[in-house]
């Protein structure tokens, strides 16, 4: 393998700061490679089984992968990636910096420089997962029955943490594209016990240092009184949960709408009060599918894909597709870049699908074009209408 001399300087470089432990961390970023959504590659020391490995979190636009690699096969994947799929990559070691750097004249750059001496990190344990959310400190996992006193997770409650902080880390991805340098009011519709709704305004609050204002919407009046209680034992001052449906809330001046789980039309409810109230974010889980299913049930519309709809199976995850797809055309034709993703919901769920729509205010959407798209999926699986297209008023369109 053919290694440029800058890249070779630049590996020893991290080599020589291993073997004098003034090792820190290491970047790669600047991607050229192939790999769809790929940003940035950040390296650090753990200990697998009392054995020293680099840890490579790969950095993508909405999650990250961590893979744990030997000092041999690190050096392997350096020689790999550095100058063909990253150009740039930065060294952190106990008293400088060094950075390999190719610019856009093709020239390439290996610039060192001295920094304050910087105390040198113990290698993490790689039971000491970093998560968004840590269980200490958290007097409302307390109270939730997550955790004992001390912020020790309860062995029965270990997946609803881990399924805690896979959300704020889907969710901690996506409100990196809206703006939080003024005030966010979040609204959590259909919040439950507020698993969710706790950790998010922690991590808006404690983590990004955001003016947040959250509100979880629930119908339960028990519920609403406990976690108005557990807010409040938190010192949550901007948190609070009020009693109602999400049909009848108030969205003035929501930014980031959320609705997990909310089932059938009671999420088109939660995405058309993130569109009215022009909503920077609106994140949804759907949950059940039955007015879509129902009408393609009633009209036996025959169609290409009648062979697979014959079955009741089919039939159920084709309605799904189709409601969700329409979902997504209708929050587009309302200005929002929007993305639906498969994700890891919990043991009981295992699969998700999530719709996002980000507002989009470069973009002048084609609404003629998008009202002709979902006319015609109407028509094909003999639809009579969609409930979010009825109530967002564009079934007369």
């Amino acid at each position: 393998m053919n290694i440029l001399p800058r890249v070779e300087e630049f590996i020893n470089a991290f080599e020589q700061s291993i073997s004098n432990n003034s090792f820190i961390k290491l970047s790669l970023g600047n991607y050229k490679g192939s790999e769809e959504n790929l940003k940035n590659i950040y390296v650090r020391r753990v200990l697998i089984k009392k054995e020293e490995k680099f840890s490579f979190t790969y950095r993508y636009k909405t999650r990250d992968i961590v893979k744990n690699y030997s000092l041999d096969e690190t050096r392997t994947l350096f020689e790999e990636l550095i100058a063909k799929d990253f150009h740039v990559g930065t060294l952190f070691t106990e008293a400088e910096e060094l950075q390999f750097e190719i610019l856009k004249n093709n020239k390439i750059t290996l610039k060192k420089k001295v920094t304050d001496t910087k105390e040198v990190p113990l290698p993490e344990h790689d039971h000491s997962k970093s998560r968004l959310i840590s269980s200490e400190n958290k007097s409302y996992l307390h109270e939730l029955n997550i955790t004992d006193k001390d912020g020790n997770v309860f062995k029965k409650a270990q997946d609803k943490f881990r399924q805690i902080n896979h959300y704020i880390e889907i969710l901690s991805a996506l409100i990196k594209e809206i703006p939080t340098d003024k005030q966010l009011n979040v609204a959590d519709m259909g919040s439950g016990k507020g698993y969710l709704t706790f950790a998010l305004y922690d991590y808006l609050k404690n983590v990004l240092h955001v003016d947040a204002h959250v509100t979880g919407v629930e119908f339960r009046q028990d519920l609403v009184a406990l976690c108005n209680e557990i807010a409040q034992h938190s010192n949550f001052e901007n948190l609070h949960f009020e009693e109602g449906t999400i049909e009848n809330f108030d969205s003035k001046n929501v930014n980031l709408l959320i609705a997990l789980h909310a089932c059938d039309t009671a999420t088109d409810d939660a995405i058309f009060k993130g569109i009215s109230a022009g909503a920077d974010l609106i994140v949804v889980a759907p949950c059940c599918h039955k007015q879509i299913r129902r009408e393609m049930e009633k009209s036996k519309t025959g169609n290409d894909v009648q062979f697979l709809t014959r079955y009741g199976i089919f039939l159920e995850r084709q309605a799904e597709m189709v409601t969700d797809g329409i979902r997504a055309m209708i929050l587009e034709y309302f200005g929002y870049k929007t993305k639906v993703f498969e994700f890891i919901s919990d043991a009981h769920t295992p699969k998700n699908v999530m719709i996002v729509g980000t507002k989009d205010k470069r973009n002048i959407a084609d609404q003629p074009g998008i009202l002709k798209k979902i006319q015609e999926a109407k028509q094909y699986f003999g639809i009579g209408y969609h409930h979010l297209e009825k109530i967002a008023g564009l079934q007369s369109l």
